[in-house]
């Protein structure tokens, strides 16, 4: 964390969830100065004042425009680029808008950091890039690819990664959310399917590893950070069993209607995928996938990791991860502060 101290920062999209932490983390770090972007106006305001911290700038600025950025970018050493369409049903209704923030948003992230001689550049993807079955995996794929090639085309003086993670415990719109508010009307908990796997992992340690991956990048990685496993019937079971009394009810009283999958929807999640293997690197908390077209990216060397890791053995998948219990899941929420 002291590589950012005295540092000027970008986060784009940090009003939400991950950005806000990004934010308090770096602020934190004592980063010489945090340029927070991000179209809502009424949550930068937000932003500002739940920190209320003279090292933060909040500015409004819409990623689709390329002006926005070249103008904010300006005198940025370092740039987390957060903002993305996230909501598969949404994305998949407006693919267009998909496109033009998650690709064609990340392009301009792109051609700004370059022409400002921003020094390094992270991308936060999701599972949804790997091997997608929706528009808003397939649009985070491009965007992971288009962070790989700004490498070699003409990547001049700036690093450019990505990191990959599940979901995000208590994030706006995450399943949690959704359970907690169901328990709390007293309504049935709307179950997909009760063999649903997902990696789960705290706001605070997800932004942590993304924090991480900034500077052990040298160019064209995508960093995937090892993540706990959760049934979700099991999370759904734990958390009635912990909330309903808190809002006057008994577990009994909660019902778990199953649903089925949505369209799209897989039963586990994948983070990384056969084809990447071959080219997949280990280390303790997380695998580091170099790019596939190593011949374009002779002039980063990839020794480093090298010597730090071994050659990944398989394919890191929700499916065989060993899930936590219904006791590790009460005491994830709990250490999280998602039961009160």
């Amino acid at each position: 964390m002291s590589k950012f101290r005295g540092k000027r920062v970008a986060v784009t999209g940090a009003a939400g969830t991950v950005g806000q932490e990004l934010v308090r983390q770096l602020i934190a770090a004592e980063a010489g100065e945090i340029r927070a972007l991000d179209h809502s106006e009424t949550s930068l305001f937000a932003l500002e004042s739940r920190f209320n911290n003279p090292t933060l700038r909040c500015l409004l600025a819409d990623i689709q425009n390329l002006n926005h950025l070249q103008r904010f970018f300006e005198g940025v050493d370092l740039v987390f680029h957060v903002a993305a369409y996230k909501h598969v049903a949404l994305c998949e209704m407006h693919p267009r808008a998909a496109v033009e923030t998650n690709i064609m948003g990340v392009q301009n992230v792109v051609t700004a950091a370059k022409d400002a001689k921003v020094s390094r550049v992270l991308f936060t993807s999701s599972d949804k890039a790997v091997n997608p079955t929706n528009v808003m995996g397939t649009s985070k794929l491009m965007g992971e690819r288009l962070m790989t090639a700004a490498n070699a085309l003409g990547g001049g003086e700036t690093i450019f990664a990505s990191t990959r993670f599940g979901n995000v415990a208590g994030s706006s719109g995450s399943v949690i959310q959704i359970f907690a508010e169901q328990i709390r009307e007293g309504r049935a908990i709307s179950l997909t399917d009760p063999e649903m796997t997902r990696f789960m992992m705290t706001l605070e340690d997800s932004v942590r590893l993304v924090i991480e991956s900034m500077f052990l990048a040298h160019g064209g990685e995508v960093f995937v950070t090892k993540m706990p496993v959760v049934r979700i019937a099991d999370l759904a079971e734990v958390m009635i069993e912990e909330l309903a009394p808190k809002h006057g009810r008994t577990a009994k009283s909660i019902e778990i209607k199953i649903t089925g999958a949505r369209p799209g929807e897989k039963l586990y999640e994948e983070l990384t995928t056969d084809e990447e293997i071959k080219r997949t690197l280990e280390v303790d908390d997380r695998f580091i996938v170099l790019p596939a077209w190593r011949g374009i990216y002779r002039s980063i060397d990839f020794s480093a990791h090298e010597k730090i890791s071994k050659p990944a053995t398989r394919v890191y998948t929700s499916l065989v991860e060993t899930a936590l219990t219904k006791a590790e899941i009460a005491k994830f929420l709990g250490d999280s502060g998602l039961l009160g």
